[in-house]
Order: structure tokens, then C-alpha cells, then sequence
């Protein structure tokens, strides 16, 4: 059976090898920072990448509790750092400050909703889905509305956010190994590739969990410590850059850089930015707040972690480390967005996404400090990564075919199954991913608006309202779905009602179509409350006491 596993593998990334001509000219951002081989950077990550491969060699697993869900015995701090690792891809690590240091003031957006989202997982769905203690979305979607529908369209959904998600990730690890080693964009994501697959498909969520621990450690100390040696270049103290870069900010918006005074058309623009509404307005500044917490609280593999924990305590605590892990790094993106305008207020578009690297050259810090900053960022994309093809793997190989095609089939198989979805699924980010279609945070909250619109209603309805059915989750994760792919089409092809400005933005589309679909889910599922066969409605409330810990029915 492994023979199987590698021919897949061979023959995805042959397919990829053949197509990388088409999509070579992506990474261009590859081009603004300085190129070519750096030894202490390359040293520094080839150190970190034989540690993960080495956790991941040692947590290897030989059953499907293992390889999807770490065995359950994942404590709140551990869970915490994992989730938060899982979490701050290389969105958070590279794209907010990079957005930032576009948009302003209005790139705060991506922080607070990212954040809040958090706190909906707190208080609506950790502790409810850790009693229900299975290993997937799909499958607490499936058994709740027991409908093999319901679990299909949530497993597709599934893989829709995990391929959309990790060609974010893919796209700044392919910028990070191409800095570090001086490779072209479309080398570097294949090296990526061959890394995340390696130790992934050796040890599953037990290796991936222990690796995103370690992760966090490396991506929140390498975010940290250039920044204090940065902000000192600056002309700050650099004991607390979060509270100090305010002056750096004043500065800017008198026109004071590094590279000198900046003319007063250039001033007034940078002033602006810094301004409420000065990109965009309270629309779609709401609209994208709206989605990125309905969608943080709608990602599978942010959700699966709850099955990862030894109960439901441990669940809603690991929520809370989790936060605090991750509201360091965001306490910390603006000033690095801010020491980008400082150093380099003129790169545009086109350095946004490594701003994190250009402003550390362009004040001239060590390559030890900046290698070790890019291994950071490594790091963040590799550990959302592994997460999310965990997540994706799993839809396919446990509630496609362990669960529909072939229910009953051996646990080793099933395993083999999910160890070829993984591969096959990281061939197919790497084809999107050697070619995004936008910076990378904008391209994660594409991913957010799917998750918003479709998992995040079925979800909340099927813990918090008896009502809902399996006709009215269907309607609801269609309707959801299908608006998202059509603001995301639209985008790209630059319909200007789905552009950043228009009413229905790609980024940003949960704001209408979340709230439809609650209400699509409440009323058609009213309407055919009474087509719902008696096995369902029983099996229905066979779980809501068991997500709510009620006694059972005894009538």
C-alpha cells in the first residue's frame, strides 16, 4: 500500500513540475529584498526545519486517533501555544504588518477581527465540541443533522479553505526560502512542499501539535527580538516597541524617514493612512471585522484542536492561552508596519508582503537577527500549513470514505488513505500557490469568508437551536458557499462589485451573506420541520443533551 502512496505523491508533484512554467512570474516581491545564498539565515533554518522533521519522526503514529486528533491528550497550555501556532500563519506573521504598512490605520480591521473571533470560540463553541469528542467538522455536522449531505458539502468545504488558506501560507514561505536561499519564487514553494509533507505525512496531528509548540516559541522570539534592535536604530529606546513607535508615527506624519524628508504630496498621503477612513470607510472596514471573527470561529482546523484537549475545561482554558499567545505578536505587527514607512515609505504594493524583512536590510541589522526573524515566519506558515491539511485530509479520507465510501474499513487503511490526501492536497496548494491573486493576508480572508458563511452558521445552529435541521443546514452551507465562491470569482475577475471597494468584497462578504444564511438555516428548516424523519429528530436531540451535558431523554 505505501508503493500507492508514493506514485501519488510522484505523480502530483510530476504535474506540478510540467505546469511551474506557466506560473513563474509570481513572487515578484522576491525582488525587493536583497537576493542571493545567506549562510547564517540558511544555517539557522536548516537547524529548525531538522528539528521539526525530527519531533515529527518521533511523534510517527500507527492509527487514526493519532494521526487526526494527537490521542486527546493535549493540555490547555500545550493546546494553547499549538493553536496559537496554528493560528498566526504567515497572514498574521508577514501579511497584517504588510497590510499595515499599506492601508493604515484601516489594516487594524485584521487584527481586531481575527482576535474577536476568539472570543465567539470561547463562548460558543469550544467547550460544546470537545464533549462531542469525534475527530472532524464534517462529522459533528453529519451525526448532528445525521445526513450524509450535510457531512459531504462540510467536507468540501473543508478542502476548499484548506487549499485557499495554505496557498496564502505557501506564498510566504515560497517569499522566506527564496530570501534565505537565493532560489527563484516557484523553487522555494516546492522546497516548502517537500518539508510540510515530510514530517506530516510521518506523524499527523501528534507530531504536528508537538511542532506548532515549538513553532510558537521560534515565530513569537523571532518577531520580538529584531524588533526592539530595530526600533533602537529608529531612534527609540527599544525596551517596550509597543508603546514607544507612537513618536515613530508622529514622525511620519510630519514626513521625517530615514531615507529624509519626504515632499508634501508624499507627507499628506502617509498622514492620511494613518487616519480612520483614510483607506476605505466604516462599511467595509465593519464588513471586514465581521468576517474574520465569524470566520475564525468557523475554521476546521482551529476547531479540531478542541478534539485534540482531555475535556471541556481543558478546551475553553486552552482558548484563553491561546489568545494571549496570539495578542503578542499582534500587540507587535503596527510597529512593525510603522518601521517599513520609517525605512522604506516609498515600496508600495510590491514590498507590502516582506515589509518584515525589507525594513531589518534597510536599517542594517545582522543576518543573524533577520535569518533567524525569516526562520520566524517559517515557522508560521509551515505550522498553519500542516494544520490545515490535517484538517483537509481528514474530510476526505474520514468522512468521505471511512464514513460514506467505505464505512468499516480497517483503521490502518484509513490512515494510508488520509497519508495520500495529504500529499495529493499539498501538490494541489502548491499549483494555486505558484500564482496568488493577492496579498497574503487578503487571500486568508477569502479563506475566512468560506468558513464564515458556511461552517460558522451550521455550527452555531446545530449547538444553539433545537430548530435546526438537516434541510435547513443544507440550504444555508449552499447558499453560504456558493455567494462566497462567486465574491471570490469576481474579484479576480475584477467585477467592481466584488473588489476591496465594492458592496460585496471577496475579503469581506460575510457582513450580508453570514446573517442570510442563519436565516435561510431557520426557515427552511421550520418549513420542513415536519418532512424530518423520526431518526433524525431523536438523533438531533441525542446530541444537544450531550453537547449541553443534559440527562438524557428517557420518554
Amino acid at each position: 500500500m505505501n508503493r500507492y502512496l508514493m506514485i501519488a505523491t510522484v505523480s502530483a508533484l510530476s504535474l506540478l513540475l510540467s505546469s511551474a512554467q506557466v506560473f513563474g512570474a509570481a513572487g515578484e516581491e522576491i525582488y525587493q529584498v536583497n537576493r542571493g545564498f545567506k549562510l547564517v539565515p540558511a544555517i539557522i533554518m536548516v537547524a529548525l526545519l531538522c528539528i521539526y522533521i525530527g519531533v515529527g519522526f518521533l511523534s510517527k503514529v500507527s492509527n487514526t486517533s493519532g494521526y487526526w486528533i494527537a490521542g486527546q491528550g493535549v493540555g490547555k497550555l500545550g493546546n494553547g501555544a499549538a493553536s496559537a501556532s496554528d493560528w498566526m500563519s504567515d497572514a498574521s506573521f508577514m501579511g497584517v504588518a504588510g497590510f499595515l504598512y499599506l492601508k493604515g490605520w484601516f489594516g487594524l480591521g485584521y487584527i481586531i477581527g481575527w482576535t474577536g473571533g476568539y472570543v465567539l470560540l470561547l463562548c460558543l463553541i469550544a467547550a460544546q465540541l470537545r464533549r462531542f469528542g469525534k475527530y472532524t467538522i464534517p462529522e459533528f455536522l453529519g451525526d448532528r443533522y445525521n445526513s450524509h449531505g450535510v457531512r459531504l458539502i462540510a467536507a468540501s468545504v473543508t478542502v476548499i479553505i484548506a487549499i485557499t488558506y495554505s496557498t496564502a501560507q505557501f506564498k510566504g514561505i515560497g517569499l522566506i526560502c527564496g530570501w534565505i536561499f537565493g532560489m527563484n519564487y516557484t523553487a522555494s514553494v516546492f522546497f516548502a512542499a517537500g518539508v510540510v509533507c515530510t514530517y506530516m505525512l510521518i506523524s499527523g496531528m501528534s507530531g504536528v501539535t508537538r511542532n506548532q509548540q515549538i513553532q510558537y516559541v521560534v515565530l513569537i522570539s523571532a518577531f520580538l527580538i529584531p524588533l526592539w534592535i530595530l526600533l533602537r536604530k529608529a531612534g527609540g529606546t527599544g525596551i517596550l516597541p509597543q508603546l514607544e513607535y507612537g513618536t515613530i508615527i508622529s514622525n511620519l506624519m510630519e514626513g521625517k524617514t530615514a531615507v529624509g524628508q519626504m515632499n508634501a504630496e508624499a507627507t499628506a498621503a502617509l498622514k492620511t493612512s494613518f487616519l480612520p477612513w483614510g483607506h476605505g470607510d466604516f462599511y467595509h472596514f465593519i464588513a471586514l471585522v465581521f468576517t474574520l471573527m465569524v470566520g475564525t470561529a468557523g475554521l476546521p482546523h482551529i476547531m479540531i484542536r478542541f478534539y485534540t484537549v482531555k475535556n471541556e475545561d481543558v478546551a475553553r482554558r486552552s482558548v484563553l492561552w491561546g489568545l494571549f499567545f496570539i495578542g503578542l505578536l499582534y500587540w507587535s505587527s503596527p510597529v512593525y508596519a510603522a518601521m517599513g514607512l520609517f525605512w522604506n515609505p516609498t515600496g508600495g504594493k510590491a514590498v507590502a508582503d516582506v515589509i518584515i524583512l525589507s525594513a531589518p536590510e534597510r536599517a542594517g541589522l545582522s543576518n543573524i537577527f533577520i535569518g533567524y526573524l525569516a526562520s520566524g515566519a517559517l515557522a508560521a506558515g509551515l505550522s498553519t500549513v500542516a494544520g490545515l491539511l490535517v484538517a483537509g485530509a481528514s474530510a476526505i479520507a474520514h468522512d468521505w470514505y471511512a464514513t460514506i465510501y467505505r464505512p468499516g474499513c480497517p483503521d490502518r487503511q484509513a490512515l494510508l488513505v488520509g497519508r495520500v490526501c495529504t500529499a495529493l492536497l499539498c501538490g494541489i496548494v502548491v499549483l494555486f500557490a505558484l500564482n496568488p491573486p493577492a496579498l497574503i493576508a487578503q487571500i486568508v480572508a477569502m479563506a475566512f469568508a468560506i468558513a464564515g458563511n458556511t461552517i460558522f452558521p451550521a455550527v452555531v445552529l446545530g449547538i444553539w437551536y433545537s430548530g435546526s435541521n438537516k434541510y435547513g443546514a443544507l440550504a444555508g452551507m449552499i447558499f453560504g458557499l456558493g455567494m462566497t465562491l462567486l465574491a471570490m470569482f469576481g474579484w479576480m475577475l475584477k467585477i467592481p462589485m466584488f473588489s476591496d471597494q465594492g458592496l460585496l468584497p471577496a475579503t469581506s462578504s460575510a457582513l450580508l451573506v453570514c446573517p442570510l444564511a442563519f436565516i435561510i438555516n431557520i426557515l427552511v428548516s421550520k418549513s420542513m420541520a415536519d418532512k424530518l424523519d423520526e431518526e433524525s429528530a431523536d438523533r438531533g436531540d441525542q446530541i444537544l443533551r450531550k453537547l449541553h451535558n443534559l440527562p438524557e431523554h428517557k420518554g
